[in-house]
């Protein structure tokens, strides 16, 4: 019993810290609590994320401030087709000494950090981009066959234009499964670009502030797994993710025609982080069935693919994903 009350109080302070965490950030990225959440999501379940977005969105803006607010040593790299694996891990030099003796020194490149934001990602060659996939999995790169470990913890939030794929290459799937949760950062509406024309476009701006610290997130992260989840809950993960598997038998006749592979285990484990998350960024002790249906499409977009013949038809995964979610909770809330 005590062991209970001692994991509540420690979530129910957690969530406070995190509302002061959402209000710093939001100051500066303005209106869009939905992006903001799943960022934070991201960050409390030790993940990466993807922000889908066109130029001018304020992506940039929102990893600076992110990077200030949680206490992260953060680095930017911007992503270009020329852009080396050693432009982004780091290279080893040769060193003269006074005395004439030479010696190898490794000269860090700029994954060496806490919360790295890759721009424009899908810019980079194959090569580069695979430079990444080690790093982002493993915490650790590989250099002149020696392994390093990155800083703990370590985040990689990677940006794409939605529309120009011109000159681009896209990251193969290996690489999108490593990404926790795909954001899609939208328009803002009329209300909400009043407000940041007024707040962006004057004399001096809101800045930023220190609320977490890096060992507070990581005490965060370990704590966020503690969270107990429902049984409802975890049958409805496994419901949902089975349910894009054409081959599986529960999946419906729509799932068959219209997907071509559909997600594997490590969505499941997306889902159970990604809901505990959600919760606590809510002020809840426990994760809902509706969380499940809220993060469905940011946790599976990006680990399924539709057929030809869907996408000559016009279908969308985003429309299939909450149909077959909402008909999944639907079906549990009757039984």
């Amino acid at each position: 019993m005590a062991d209970a009350e001692n994991l509540v109080a420690e979530i129910e302070a957690l969530e406070e810290k995190l509302a002061l965490a959402k209000h710093a950030i939001t100051r500066r990225f303005i209106g869009q609590e939905r992006v903001v959440e799943l960022v934070l999501a991201a960050l409390l379940c030790g993940g990466h994320g993807l922000l889908i977005g066109l130029p001018g969105l304020g992506k940039t803006r929102l990893v600076e401030t992110l990077s200030t607010v949680m206490g992260l040593k953060g680095n930017r790299v911007q992503f270009t087709p020329d852009l080396m694996p050693a432009d982004i891990l780091g290279s080893e030099v040769l060193d003269t000494a006074a005395d004439g003796s030479r010696a190898f020194r490794f000269i860090q490149g700029p994954i060496f950090c806490q919360l790295l934001m890759a721009d424009e990602i899908n810019r980079a060659s194959p090569r580069t981009q695979s430079a990444l996939l080690q790093a982002m999995q493993e915490r650790m790169v590989t250099v002149a066959g020696e392994n390093r470990l990155l800083d703990s913890p370590f985040h990689v939030l990677a940006t794409q234009n939605p529309i120009e794929q011109e000159g681009t290459y896209p990251l193969p799937e290996a690489q999108l499964d490593r990404f926790l949760v795909q954001i899609d950062v939208e328009y803002p509406d009329r209300d909400t670009e009043r407000d940041i024309l007024l707040a962006t476009t004057g004399v001096t701006e809101d800045d930023a502030h220190e609320v977490f610290t890096a060992a507070e997130l990581v005490a965060a992260q370990t704590l966020l797994r503690r969270m107990p989840v429902g049984d409802a809950v975890v049958e409805m993960i496994l419901d949902l993710v089975r349910a894009f598997r054409p081959e599986d038998p529960t999946a419906g006749e729509r799932v068959r025609d219209t997907v071509a592979w559909g997600p594997g285990p490590r969505a499941a484990q997306a889902l159970m982080l990604t809901v505990r998350a959600r919760a606590m960024l809510q002020g809840r002790l426990a994760p809902s069935p509706e969380d499940v249906l809220n993060l469905a499409q940011p946790v599976l977009t990006h680990r399924m693919a539709l057929s030809f013949s869907a996408r000559a038809r016009g279908e969308s995964l985003p429309d299939l994903i909450n149909s077959v979610a909402t008909g999944l909770l639907g079906a549990e809330a009757a039984a």
